[in-house]
């Protein structure tokens, strides 16, 4: 699934906040997205209304998650210090909040980002990768990206991505589980696996569903080499790519906004379209994250994985 060295971080008893940072919090609110108010926690009693927002910068080594909900929208954002990649606690946390999303009145539509101006994506965490010792373990850690795309396919709300930069492995399969993605010049994806000897089995429904078997074999068989942001653009998976950061994120918050304004029913019943004839990925992602699982305990793989850990 791409990888990227990785440590771990976050206390468990944190594992499950989500804040809710409503428009009225105003300045303060601006602050925090600006990233300028370091503390962990603070509560703003205004307009009656409490504004509470549990601030979890990329230092922290499991990960940070949160989500913001205004005008029907709910973004969620995740960051790890390593590249965004995912360990397999901020995966499992990724997939809780898809499914409560799901079944949120308040939510018409969600975007879905990471922090930061690198990488969109690394993939999964190195280090857990480094860690798996028994098939239990191996199809447990690369069932997390599958518990994810699940959750995005299954979410009755229409999922937007913003790809604003490179996406290895598991990010690949991120952006293709997006229902529309944004991206940027920056945006080129790798999907990196057959180099250390597995595969992108897990996250190959979602990509082929986006790109087709051939740019998909195109990808993966030449495990080194990056494609850039037109070339996924081209293959369907990018709907649309920015010269500019900026010029994204002026694009996106149009787009949302009327798409967010439409029929929340119809919203729903387009995004049960979109998404027909892929029922079997409740078994076929586990089945694929088994075989991932018995690979990665292979004597070439463990080798290869040595060889990046020197």
């Amino acid at each position: 699934m791409g990888f990227e060295p990785t440590t771990s971080w976050l206390p468990a008893k944190r594992s499950s906040q989500v804040s809710y940072i409503p428009k009225a919090c105003g300045k303060l609110r601006e602050l925090i997205f600006k990233k300028q108010i370091p503390s962990d926690e603070f509560i703003l009693q205004k307009r009656n209304f409490t504004c509470k927002y549990f601030f979890m910068t990329t230092q922290r080594l499991n990960g940070s998650l949160y989500t913001v909900i205004e005008n029907k929208i709910a973004t969620v954002e995740f960051g790890h210090p390593a590249s965004n990649s995912f360990p397999s606690e901020l995966l499992q946390r990724l997939t809780d909040e898809l499914n409560n999303l799901s079944s949120n009145p308040d939510v018409n539509l969600i975007i879905l980002k990471s922090e930061g101006d690198g990488a969109f994506c690394a993939g999964a965490s190195f280090d857990e990768l480094l860690a798996v010792s028994n098939l239990m373990e191996g199809t447990s850690f690369f069932s997390g990206f599958a518990n994810v795309i699940n959750a995005m396919r299954k979410c009755s709300k229409l999922i937007v991505g913003r790809i604003h930069g490179k996406a290895v492995g598991g990010g690949v399969g991120l952006a293709a589980a997006c229902d529309y993605a944004f991206a940027t010049v920056d945006s080129a994806i790798k999907l990196s696996e057959l180099a250390i000897g597995i595969g992108p089995f897990v996250i190959e429904p979602a990509v082929s569903r986006k790109i087709g078997k051939g740019a998909l074999g195109e990808m993966t068989l030449a495990a080194h080499e990056w494609k850039n942001a037109y070339w996924a653009q081209e293959k369907g998976l990018y709907a649309k790519v920015f010269e500019t950061k900026e010029d994204l994120d002026k694009e996106l918050e149009i787009f949302t906004s009327k798409l967010a304004s439409y029929n929340p029913e119809a919203l729903s019943e387009m995004k049960k379209v979109l998404w027909e004839g892929t029922e079997n990925w409740d078994t076929l992602l586990y089945e694929r994250a088994s075989i991932s699982g018995k690979l990665v305990l292979s004597d070439f793989s463990r080798n290869a994985l040595n060889q990046f850990k020197k």
